[in-house]
């Protein structure tokens, strides 16, 4: 008599060891829960800040010529960035469930707040996630003012770009007082740009340009000459500081991934990211991008959750040999000042060691 037995099941190829390993730390953080949407504690935070921003204008209206208004105008810099942050936040799917939802709230919160384009931020911003640090891929790095990688550096070795670019460190921080103006170029320019679509395009155009131009109408109706060009320019100089400021210690000064390095996700995030320690303060004035690795691994996660996940990320991370780097705030300032300066005497490959062979046929 035959006897038939039932072939044996195909099993799914194993998961690779850096992927398993991360999903094990995705679940340990789904299980806190702390993957929730916070939907009530954004809304509070937003009507917050609208109402911060709308006392500001009170004060502005009642204020009239006086140079007190340039008082107004700092604060004014640093509620906008709020704006920025909650745009931020609302990007990365971390307000609503809804996708559709978190995107309008970006569009009008970056827009009409903060005079930002959504859809050119998020097309930036979602390559920086996508490879952090790597060069060819994160435009985070890419040409610029300031040169990030040893290569950029050898473009610039002589004339006014070679003095620059020995102290470009110790310049970062004033240029940071024009990147207001930049992000507010870089707005308007993408949304005009017609061989690039994006959704909404036209709409945000008319938000960013809109806002801009009635906020300048504003200040010339209200105030002198003099005393308008003064409180634009400290608005946006507080509001370009405040908001470089907090990316500024998140990457630079950590490893540069060459374009053809193979990372697993868990490594790229981790180890070209860089958190800042502080209290409760720095989480608000930085917008939770103090915890850069957390939110490098998990974009969607709420704002008021990362500060939870870090000593799960952190333990986690020690007990797998990755490398998690945590400074303090004003360290972390001097890593970078002393990066930029001296960008072009690091190595080629900051990988160079025993490590770099598992880590490039990592998949």
């Amino acid at each position: 008599m035959t006897v038939h037995t039932a072939s044996p099941s195909p099993q799914p190829p194993a998961a690779h060891p850096s992927t398993a390993r991360f999903s094990d730390l995705l679940h340990q953080v789904r299980a806190k829960g702390l993957l929730e949407r916070r939907s009530g504690r954004y809304a509070v935070r937003i009507a917050a800040t609208i109402a911060a921003f709308a006392g500001l204008w009170v004060a502005f209206f009642l204020l009239g010529d006086s140079w007190w208004q340039l008082l107004v105008a700092a604060a004014m810099g640093v509620v906008i960035t709020q704006f920025g942050f909650l745009g931020h936040d609302a990007a990365h799917r971390q307000i609503f469930r809804s996708a559709e939802a978190n995107a309008w709230a970006a569009r009008l919160l970056a827009g009409v707040f903060a005079g930002l384009s959504y859809g050119w931020w998020r097309a930036k911003h979602n390559k920086h996630h996508q490879a952090p640090n790597q060069e060819g891929v994160d435009p985070d790095i890419g040409p610029g003012a300031l040169a990030f990688t040893p290569e950029i550096v050898a473009q610039r070795r002589s004339g006014f770009a070679g003095w620059f670019v020995a102290r470009q460190g110790w310049l970062f921080f004033p240029l940071l007082t024009l990147e207001g103006l930049n992000l507010h170029y870089a707005s308007i320019r993408t949304s005009m740009d017609r061989t690039v679509k994006r959704p909404w395009q036209r709409l945000e155009l008319v938000l960013v340009s809109t806002r801009l131009v009635a906020y300048v109408v504003v200040l010339l109706v209200v105030l002198p000459f003099g005393l308008a060009a003064a409180f634009f320019a400290v608005q946006m100089a507080v509001f370009g500081l405040t908001l470089g400021m907090s990316f500024a210690p998140n990457h630079k000064g950590m490893p540069i991934v060459p374009p053809e390095m193979r990372l697993d996700f868990l490594r790229r995030q981790v180890l070209v990211s860089r958190n800042i320690r502080g209290s409760w303060l720095v989480d608000e004035m930085m917008g939770g991008l103090n915890y850069q690795v957390e939110h490098h691994l998990f974009p969607s996660m709420p704002r008021g959750n990362l500060r939870k996940a870090r000593p799960i990320v952190r333990d986690f991370c020690l007990r797998h040999d990755v490398p998690y780097a945590e400074v303090g705030l004003i360290a972390s300032y001097r890593i970078v000042v002393d990066y930029l300066n001296n960008v072009g005497l690091r190595a080629r490959d900051p990988f160079d060691c025993p490590l770099a062979a598992q880590l490039r046929t990592a998949v």
